[in-house]
């Protein structure tokens, strides 16, 4: 883990909708089950999938985009910011296009359907196949800024 603090740090959880949507499901199949089944069982089988869902959403949403120490890293991929291109960011629109009829199959996605908007980074790196990185975030401008100012930062050494 780094010691320092992140220039940008976030958390890609779940929406409350769907936390909502999950608790609803549940509930639902509670009262299906109930009719089915003695309450004992009801209750039993609701508590599994209640934790099926809540362990589901919490592996889902536990994503973070990271940057410090000079690398950038989203999900389990990480690059050091020296390989980093234009970091731009994108509106829904621009990131549906881009994840969709303009992707690149090379290319490293990061996406989540809640998060309608992203930043495409390029990477300049010659030994990485992907040419860009396309990463679902809450905050683009801020992580395309925070991408710019470290490229644009002088390199000690």
């Amino acid at each position: 883990m780094s010691q320092s603090t992140p220039a940008y740090d976030e958390r890609l959880g779940v929406p409350l909708r769907w936390w909502v949507q999950g608790f609803m499901f549940t509930a639902s199949l509670w009262l299906a089950v109930l009719a089915a089944l003695p309450e004992v069982a009801a209750w039993a089988v609701t508590a599994v999938t209640g934790a099926l869902v809540t362990a589901a959403f919490l592996a889902y949403g536990s994503v973070r985009i990271t940057v410090a120490d000079g690398v950038l890293r989203a999900g389990r991929a990480r690059i050091e910011v020296r390989h980093l291109g234009t970091a731009t960011a994108l509106d829904a629109d621009d990131t549906r296009r881009t994840a969709g009829q303009e992707a690149d199959a090379r290319a490293y996605l990061l996406l989540r359907p809640y998060l309608k908007r992203s930043v495409r980074v390029e990477i300049t790196d010659p030994a990485d196949p992907a040419p860009y990185w396309l990463l679902s975030t809450r905050h683009p401008e801020r992580l395309a800024g925070t991408l710019a100012a470290l490229n644009e930062a002088p390199t000690a050494g």
